[in-house]
């Protein structure tokens, strides 16, 4: 008689081969575009677009949080130098200042050696 084993998941039997190490991102403007495609893409395989949590936790403003959306699904930030971009320019730069710091905590974000 042999002894029964409880049931795992095929995928979950093994470890994944040749993986390399996940590479952190330059900075919070790349971590953003990173994750609005991301985004973009389950909403496009139906599940429920996420996103909300940053403004949830007041960790930026609903105005951030617009401007955030607005110009991650266009993949490219504002420009200042445009007039009708000003002010979305100020709040996306805000936005970035703000996630900065949360996101090297996480190591999600580093700074390139020199």
């Amino acid at each position: 008689m042999h002894s029964a084993r409880p049931y795992v998941h095929p995928g979950f039997e093994r470890a994944p081969q040749n993986l390399l190490p996940p590479v952190p991102f330059r900075n919070a403007e790349q971590a953003w575009f990173w994750t609005m495609a991301a985004l973009l893409a389950r909403h496009e395989g139906g599940s429920r677009p996420g996103g909300r949590g940053l403004y949830r936790t007041k960790r930026i403003a609903l105005a951030h949080a617009r401007v955030l959306r607005t110009w991650g699904e266009r993949g490219m930030r504002p420009e200042a130098h445009r007039p009708a971009e000003r002010t979305e320019a100020k709040l996306w730069a805000e936005a970035m200042t703000l996630l900065e710091w949360p996101l090297r905590v996480r190591g999600i974000v580093v700074t390139a050696a020199r």
